[in-house]
C-alpha cells in the first residue's frame, strides 16, 4: 500500500513540475506570453486583431505591456537593463535598436518556415548587416508625405504645393484665412523632423558615412540648420496653430476631421486605421504631395518603416513565442488582420490589403521625389525621444536655432557613445 501512494505522490508531482515548466502565468497548458510596444502601434486595427485571433484560436493570453510613444526606448531600454525582458518586443529597425543589445537579448529567425512569405523589401528591412533575420514584419508598408485636405483647399481656390517656395505661400494663405496650415503634434511626436533628414543624407551617402564615423556633425551640414531655421519661422508665422505645444498623436485626428488643420506630415494607412469616422471630413476628402521642410526644393516621400515582432532568445516560453510569429505570418491569419487596409505588401499572399487611392494618385510625384528611410535607420545614435527633447526647447524658447541643432548633435553622440558605436 505505502509503495502505491508512493507512486502516486511522484506521479503527482511530475505532474506539477511539467506544468510549472509550460503553463506560463496561466496555468494549465496555456501560456501568457507578454508583448512590448509602443501604445499607439498596440491600438492599430491590425495588431489588436491579430492578437484577439491567436487568444481565441490557442487558448494562450497575451499580456500587452505597451508606453507611450515618446517614452518608449527610454522606459524599454530600461526594463531591459533591469532583466525586464517580454517575451516578444516590437520594434523598428531603426538606429534606436541598438540599445537592446540585439545578440544577446532576440533570436535570430532566418529558418522559420515563413520566411519564404516575406516579400524581398519587408526582409531585407529586417535584416541586420550579417543577413540575419531580426524581426517578423508585422506592419503598413506606407507612404509618408503631406497629406492635405483638398475638399477645403478646392474651396478656397488654393492648390497643393510642387516646390518648397509655392508651400509657404500656401502656408501663408491657409494662416491668413484662420485655418491651421499644418497639425504638427509637437508634444510627441518627432517622425515629421525624420522625414526632413531624409535628404540631406540619402541624397548624400557621403555625407552619412562621414557622420556616422564622428568626422562632422549636424552643425557642418547647412541643410539641418536650414530646416530646423524652417521649422521655428513655420512656429512663429503660426503655422502650427496656437496651442501646437500641448498637442500630440490624440490631436491629430479631430484636428484633421474637423477642419482645424488643413495638412499634415504622416502616412496613407492612417487614415484607414486612426482618422476618426462621422465628422465633417472623411477619408475621400484627402490627398497627398511632398513633405517640404526646407531640405528638398520639389519635397520628399519617405518609404515605408516597418515594426517588427523579434523573439526574446532567453524566453521561457520561446517555444511559445515562435508559434505566435507563425500564426501572425500565416496568410488566413493576416490577412483577416489587414483587409481593407491600406499597404504594400509585407507577405506575398497577401490579397486582402488595398492600394491608397492618395498613393496611385501621385505615383509619378513619389517615384520623383521618395527616398528611404534614412535618417531614423541609419544615422549612428539617432533617437526619436532626443529629437523631442532638442525641439522641445526651440519651441519653449529655451534656446534658439543654433543652440537646437547644438543639442541634437549633443544627445546623438551620447547615444553613439552609450552604444559604443567606432570613433565616438
Amino acid at each position: 500500500m505505502k509503495k502505491k501512494y508512493f507512486l502516486l505522490f511522484m506521479t503527482l508531482i511530475a505532474m506539477l513540475a511539467l506544468s510549472s515548466c509550460t503553463g506560463g502565468k496561466s496555468g494549465g497548458d496555456k501560456v501568457t506570453l507578454t508583448l512590448m510596444g509602443k501604445r499607439s502601434d498596440l491600438q492599430k486595427s491590425y495588431m489588436t486583431s491579430i492578437f484577439e485571433q491567436y487568444e481565441a484560436a490557442t487558448g494562450n493570453k497575451l499580456e500587452i505591456i505597451s508606453y507611450d510613444d515618446v517614452e518608449y526606448e527610454t522606459t524599454a531600454s530600461e526594463k531591459f537593463a533591469n532583466g525586464e525582458v517580454p517575451d516578444i518586443f516590437m520594434h523598428f529597425h531603426n538606429a534606436d535598436l541598438n540599445r537592446f543589445d540585439v545578440p544577446n537579448n532576440f533570436l535570430y529567425l532566418n529558418d522559420e518556415a515563413w520566411t519564404d512569405d516575406l516579400t524581398d523589401d519587408a526582409r531585407a528591412y529586417c535584416e541586420d548587416k550579417d543577413g540575419n533575420l531580426l524581426g517578423l514584419p508585422y506592419w503598413e508598408n506606407s507612404v509618408s508625405g503631406c497629406y492635405y485636405n483638398k475638399t477645403l483647399l478646392d474651396s478656397l481656390g488654393l492648390k497643393p504645393a510642387s516646390t518648397q517656395a509655392e508651400f509657404d505661400v500656401l502656408c501663408q494663405a491657409l494662416a491668413a484665412t484662420g485655418y491651421t496650415p499644418i497639425c504638427w503634434p509637437a508634444s510627441d511626436s518627432s517622425w515629421m523632423i525624420q522625414f526632413a533628414l531624409d535628404p540631406i543624407f540619402a541624397d548624400n551617402p557621403e555625407l552619412l558615412d562621414k557622420i556616422n564615423r564622428n568626422e562632422i556633425s549636424y552643425a557642418d551640414i547647412p541643410e539641418v540648420t536650414d530646416m530646423v531655421q524652417w521649422v521655428a519661422d513655420a512656429a512663429d508665422n503660426g503655422w502650427f496653430g496656437s496651442d501646437w505645444t500641448e498637442k500630440g498623436w490624440d490631436n491629430i485626428s479631430p484636428d484633421m476631421a474637423s477642419g482645424e488643420a488643413v495638412m499634415t506630415f504622416i502616412w496613407d494607412t492612417w487614415f484607414y486605421t486612426d482618422l476618426e469616422k462621422g465628422n465633417k471630413y472623411s477619408i475621400d476628402d484627402f490627398a497627398l504631395m511632398p513633405v517640404f521642410m526646407n531640405t528638398a526644393e520639389n519635397g520628399t516621400y519617405e518609404g515605408g518603416n516597418l515594426n517588427m515582432m523579434m523573439v526574446n532568445k532567453n524566453s521561457e516560453h520561446l517555444d511559445t513565442a515562435l508559434e505566435f510569429l507563425a500564426f501572425c505570418a500565416d496568410k488566413k491569419n493576416y490577412n483577416v488582420a489587414f483587409d481593407g487596409i491600406s499597404t504594400v505588401n509585407c507577405f506575398k499572399g497577401q490579397t486582402t490589403n488595398i492600394q491608397s487611392r492618395m498613393v496611385t494618385d501621385e505615383a509619378d510625384s513619389i517615384e520623383a521625389n521618395g527616398r528611404v528611410s534614412t535618417a531614423a535607420s541609419r544615422i549612428i545614435g539617432y533617437s526619436a525621444d532626443d529629437v523631442v527633447a532638442a525641439f522641445g526647447e526651440l519651441f519653449n524658447k529655451k534656446t534658439d536655432v543654433a543652440g537646437c541643432v547644438k543639442l541634437l548633435d549633443d544627445y546623438r553622440i551620447a547615444e553613439a557613445v552609450k552604444q559604443g558605436a567606432e570613433g565616438f
